[in-house]
């Protein structure tokens, strides 16, 4: 590799190091994920079968909630739907209850129709929000094949556009989208999900232009959140710096006199790192790829996905403090 010539000369940053100090209550909650009363509550038990609606045609046999219900336990074991379907019955058997199971098919049927919640986690008060996006892998046949036999076809992906909350690890909103689509046209999309007060919204470089500081000034014009994004190498000042300093013009002000790590410092931008926690998270407990084949049920898959993260998160996070 290139680099290695100069490996002599390469500055050296030693790679920091951390210790968990809640072990027993974050070891305790890495336990609880497995079990299966998180994710099969009696309040879903209660609402397994809709009412009757008295209406002309059949009722639906199954709430949406038994649907998701078995969405959520595919994703969190990372089951395949016939899996699934015997992980669901076996449970009912165990508890005695008095319900049917849904069949695979019927799963796989109803998951894009299905109604989830408007937000992905309940309010809490004001709250600071880091954006990013990442690549999830749409069904192909892979790269051995690619490798052993040549090139099967231009492989799909999808974008998944995450709002996190850096305190908490939450996911706060999320929006799957083609590749086509740009981070920056999804900033108000996430934005209305969000059901809390927003302090700040914090972006990498790629968010940097004025449709994203137009959708969060709209988000909430009485009091509008800060916006801590880092302008451009080649950015310059407003044309109205000198009469009305915009915040992107204050953050070049900044840079200017601070340089940029002075900047990233000052404005507390290496938050911005924990939003690619979450996407790493995501990848490692859920998939780096997407099962479901079409975009709304990819859209529904991911939704789901992140709702287990939150479940996840809610059980405990760890808590790292720099080793000295």
């Amino acid at each position: 590799m290139p680099y290695k010539l100069n490996e002599a000369r390469r500055h050296k940053i030693p790679k920091q190091q951390y210790r968990v100090t809640n072990w027993r209550e974050y070891d305790n909650a890495l336990q609880q994920r497995g079990s299966l009363t998180v994710w099969v509550t009696p309040d879903a038990l209660a609402a397994w079968h809709p009412p009757k609606t008295r209406q002309r045609g059949r009722s639906r046999h199954y709430a949406d909630i038994a649907i998701e219900t078995g969405h959520m336990l595919r994703l969190a074991f990372g089951r395949p739907w016939r899996q699934t379907e015997g992980l669901l019955r076996s449970l009912t058997i165990l508890l005695g209850l008095d319900i049917a199971v849904p069949d695979h098919t019927t799963v796989s049927r109803r998951s894009p129709g299905l109604s989830l919640a408007p937000v992905l986690t309940q309010s809490r008060g004001p709250v600071h929000v880091v954006i990013d996006s990442t690549g999830l892998k749409v069904y192909d046949a892979g790269e051995w094949q690619a490798e052993k036999h040549g090139g099967c076809g231009k492989r799909t992906w999808r974008k998944l556009h995450l709002a996190v909350d850096p305190e908490s690890g939450e996911i706060l909103a999320s929006e799957l989208t083609t590749n086509d689509e740009g981070d920056a046209s999804q900033v108000g999309p996430l934005l209305d999900q969000i059901d809390r007060s927003i302090i700040s919204v914090t972006a990498d470089g790629a968010y940097d232009g004025d449709p994203v500081y137009r959708a969060i000034a709209e988000r909430q014009p009485d009091s509008p959140p800060a916006v801590i994004i880092p302008p451009r190498a080649t950015a310059v000042p407003s044309p109205t710096a000198n009469s009305s300093s915009s915040q992107r013009d204050q953050h070049l002000h900044m840079i200017k006199d601070k340089g940029r790590m002075g900047w990233q410092k000052a404005v507390g931008y290496g938050k911005r790192s924990l939003v690619e926690t979450a996407i790493f998270r995501y990848k490692v407990i859920i998939a780096r790829s997407l099962r479901a084949r079409t975009l709304p049920a990819q859209q529904i898959e991911a939704r789901i996905a992140c709702s287990v993260i939150n479940r996840m998160t809610r059980l405990g996070m760890p808590k790292s403090q720099r080793a000295v």
